[in-house]
């Protein structure tokens, strides 16, 4: 089997290359990835002791298909969004003793023959959990390669205290192509010391309330407005330490230019007062180009996979900021808002950039 590349944490589109590698074809076919960590240990190697996972997704199948799926839905599976999107329902069961909490997911594309795939392209998607009443949680957000196979390692020990009973989880990825991408994700527990599960001067990892704020994946300029998009949140009363999670990528529907090769100004305010402004950016997508086999070679020597970008390279996870913001939100209501400065608007030929983010609040302190 393939051993997808675990992380742990285009330009205007242009044709096709006509011949993958024979090699990389050959490993794509066999079918549901091999789990293997960034220390390059395989799929055959013994577990790390006392580590146990719980399987969510298991090759599960997502592509666009408005008139019926490719192949049969597996029980347990519900499609949306014309199969782009899948969901399931789990008991997960809470592990004994002090542990760390890790999403290992992998993502490969559907193989169309020896020698090519049926989605060569590079796909934004992510991994979430349904929380009711509230926007989703993104879990795991991340960028399909060229064409590749990729894994990624995510801790979000910080969650742990929502990873428990019946939970929803969601996955997508922005495909337009049927078959296209199979997906797989498990939950893992790593037994850790309680000095371990504590940060220098904070505390403990695991928060104690986690809140879900903002989940928004085509923020556009007339979506935005002037003032961008606003939420009431309340902090109770106990809370010590407040720390905002933002995800954030930027996007064009053209491949070129504004919002993905052109970052803006991220704003995030409290009550009317500015706490954060930057610019998100990768500059180092050249590093993943071999995870990238459909990457295509431009005039000036670079390849389609190794620019940079507005906060995402093609075949890797997108981390979240962290932004400390307990002197802002004490106890009581407040009202968290977000804004992208002078994103692209919709020209004549109906393209736009805009841009994917999600945020959630984790607490500590409150019950």
């Amino acid at each position: 089997m393939m051993r997808p590349r675990w992380h742990t944490t285009e330009p205007r589109r242009r044709a096709l290359p006509a011949l993958a590698p024979a090699l990389t074809m050959a490993l794509l076919l066999v079918g549901s990835p091999a789990l293997a960590q960034d220390s390059g240990e395989g799929a055959g190697d013994m577990p790390p002791m006392g580590e146990s996972a719980t399987p969510v997704f298991t090759s599960a199948p997502i592509e666009f298909a408005p008139d019926g799926p490719s192949e049969a839905t597996p029980d347990g599976l519900v499609t949306r969004d014309s199969g782009r999107e899948i969901l399931t329902s789990i008991d997960v069961a809470p592990p004994e003793g002090p542990h760390r909490t890790l999403l290992r997911v992998s993502v490969a594309p559907v193989p169309k023959d020896d020698v090519s795939v049926h989605d060569p392209w590079d796909r934004a998607g992510n991994v979430r959990l349904a929380v009711e009443g509230r926007p989703d949680i993104e879990l795991v957000k991340f960028v399909t390669s060229y064409g590749g196979v990729t894994g990624h390692e995510v801790d979000v020990t910080h969650l742990s205290s929502l990873l428990r009973g019946r939970c929803e989880f969601r996955a997508f990825i922005d495909t337009w192509v049927s078959p296209a991408w199979r997906l797989s994700l498990s939950i893992v527990t790593v037994p850790a010391e309680e000095w371990q599960l504590r940060e220098a001067g904070s505390g403990s990892v695991v928060a104690d309330r986690v809140v879900p704020v903002l989940y928004e994946q085509s923020a556009t300029a007339e979506r935005l407005g002037a003032d961008g998009l606003s939420t009431t949140v309340e902090v109770p009363e106990g809370t010590g330490r407040v720390v905002l999670y933002y995800l954030v990528s930027g996007h064009c529907t053209d491949g070129r230019g504004e919002d993905e090769f052109v970052s803006k100004d991220n704003v995030i305010s409290v009550d009317g007062v500015v706490v954060e402004r930057f610019r998100p950016w990768r500059d180092d997508c050249r590093s993943l180009r071999e995870l990238n086999p459909y990457t295509r070679r431009w005039s000036d020597g670079w390849w389609s996979s190794d620019y940079s970008r507005s906060g995402w390279c093609p075949g890797d996870v997108v981390h979240p900021v962290r932004l400390d913001l307990s002197d802002h939100l004490t106890p009581g209501e407040h009202t968290l808002s977000f804004n992208i400065e002078n994103v692209r608007p919709r020209d004549e030929n109906d393209h736009y950039g805009y841009w994917r983010l999600s945020a959630f609040l984790a607490m500590w302190g409150a019950k």
